[in-house]
């Protein structure tokens, strides 16, 4: 076996010493290439996290606002319906079942301003509902 330092020899100056402090800096320098990357990650997923979160706020607002027959906010789930299309087959049912006027002229309204960018299956749904 052979010693680590040869007679006369420094630590900075064994190849040992400069073989792990090669592999030391080469696994530092990837450990922060890939943090990097997973915080561009990070932010994507807590952005798409935050969005997602907010859609079902706003969604959960809409039910309420329709339950309780909430006219002044109705224009927030009108909004809701153009911008949601997906999210808010549920609330053209919710706005039809309660059989207020007032609640299925919004339903018809907004089905007829967002039907074109609906997609096929969520728009025959709908369609189904109101009609």
């Amino acid at each position: 076996m052979q010693p680590l330092l040869e007679e006369g020899e420094t630590w900075k100056e064994s190849r040992l010493v400069q073989q792990v402090s090669g592999e030391v800096t080469k696994w530092i320098r990837t450990n922060q290439r890939i943090r990097k990357s997973g915080k561009k990650k990070r932010r994507q997923d807590e952005g798409t996290f935050q969005k997602t979160h907010l859609k079902k706020v706003r969604h959960r607002w809409c039910e309420l606002v329709v339950k309780h027959k909430y006219v002044p906010a109705y224009g927030d789930v009108e909004k809701f319906l153009r911008e949601d299309q997906a999210m808010g087959v549920y609330l053209y049912g919710e706005l039809m079942v309660n059989e207020d006027a007032k609640q299925q002229e919004l339903a018809y309204k907004c089905f007829a301003a967002a039907r074109e960018q609906m997609d096929a299956s969520s728009a025959k749904v709908v369609a189904e509902m109101l009609f």
